[in-house]
C-alpha cells in the first residue's frame, strides 16, 4: 500500500508530485541550549531526504518537531497547501494534531507499548486518534503484517519479537496511519548488524512505491541508493544539501568534509 497506490515497480527517480513539507527558520532551544538555529527545508511528494550529522547537531530535534513531538520556538512547518503552523505566533491545538496526523514516526528505540500485542499497536493510532472504523483497520493491519512477513506475529508483545521484527512492526504502525509524511530517526542504529538489511530493504520498497519519506541516519550506503537529497546538519543549521552523489562523494563545506572522514575512517 502507498499514499497513492502506485505500481510497487514505480521508479525512485519518478518526477516529484509537489510541495509536500516546507521548513523556514525551525528553532528550538531546551533552557540555553540552542539546539536549533535556523533550518530550513523542504521535500516533495515521493521524495526521500536523508539527513546526516554528528551527534548532537539536532537532527532528532527536527525530526521531533516536524511530528510535533517537540513544539518549535520559532519559525514555520508548512504541510500540503493547506496546514501552517508558524511557531513564532503558536500553533494551537488543533494545528499540532493535524501536524501530528498528517505525519508518522518511525522510533530508533521502536516505542512500542509493552503491554499491548502487535496488531493492538498498530490499531491504537488509527482507531483511538483517527476514530476509523476498527474492522477496516484491522483488516488493513493484517495485510500489512503479512507484507513484511509478520502475520504469524499479529498476538505477540513485544518482548517477544526481535529487535528488528519489532523496527517492522514500527514501521507497520507509521504505515497504517496513513500519513503523508513518514519520519525515521536512526530506524536501524538499535539493531544488531545481521538484522539492519531487513529494515533497509523495506524502506528502500517503500521509497519505491512513492512514500514521502525523511530519513534521520548514520547508513550512508542507503542515503546513496535511496535518497534523492542528502542534508548534512551541524551546530543546528543545515550545512550543505545536494544530491546524494554531491554531498556524500563531493562535498564543498570543510565540516561536512571533515565528518565524512571521521565515518569512513575512525581510526
Amino acid at each position: 500500500m502507498s499514499p497513492t497506490d502506485p505500481s510497487p515497480t514505480t521508479p525512485r527517480t519518478a518526477p516529484p508530485g509537489g510541495l509536500v513539507l516546507e521548513v523556514r527558520g525551525l528553532a528550538k532551544s531546551f533552557g540555553d541550549n540552542q539546539v536549533l538555529r535556523s533550518v530550513d527545508l523542504s521535500v516533495q511528494r515521493g521524495q526521500v531526504l536523508a539527513i546526516i550529522g554528528p551527534s548532537g547537531s539536532g537532527k532528532t530535534t527536527a525530526l521531533r518537531c516536524l511530528n510535533g513531538l517537540e513544539v518549535a520556538d520559532g519559525g514555520v512547518i508548512t504541510v500540503g497547501d493547506d496546514l501552517t503552523l508558524d511557531f513564532a505566533s503558536g500553533p494551537s491545538k488543533r494545528q499540532l494534531a493535524a501536524l501530528r496526523d498528517r505525519s508518522a514516526m518511525v522510533f530508533q528505540h521502536y516505542n512500542l507499548f509493552p503491554h499491548k500485542t502487535v496488531l493492538e499497536n498498530i490499531m491504537e493510532g488509527p482507531v483511538v486518534v483517527q476514530r476509523r472504523k476498527p474492522a477496516e483497520v484491522r483488516a488493513e493491519a493484517e495485510a500489512l503484517l503479512a507484507r513484511v512477513g509478520l502475520a504469524d506475529k499479529r498476538d505477540a508483545f513485544p518482548f517477544e519479537l526481535s529487535g528488528g521484527q519489532q523496527q517492522r512492526v514500527g514501521i507497520v504502525r507509521a504505515l497504517a496511519l496513513r500519513p503523508e509524511v513518514l519520519l525515521f530517526d536512526e530506524p536501524t542504529s538499535a539493531l544488531d548488524p545481521e538484522l539492519v538489511g531487513d529494515v533497509l530493504g523495506l524502506m528502500k520498497e517503500l521509497a519505491l512505491e512513492g512514500w514521502t519519506m525523511v530519513v534521520v541516519t548514520h547508513e550512508l550506503q542507503f542515503a546513496r541508493e535511496v535518497a534523492h537529497e542528502v542534508a548534512f546538519v551541524d551546530g543546528g543549521t543545515i550545512v550543505e544539501r545536494g544530491a546524494p552523489e554531491q554531498v556524500l562523494r563531493n562535498p564543498t563545506h570543510e565540516r561536512t568534509q571533515q565528518f565524512l572522514r571521521r565515518l569512513l575512517h575512525p581510526f
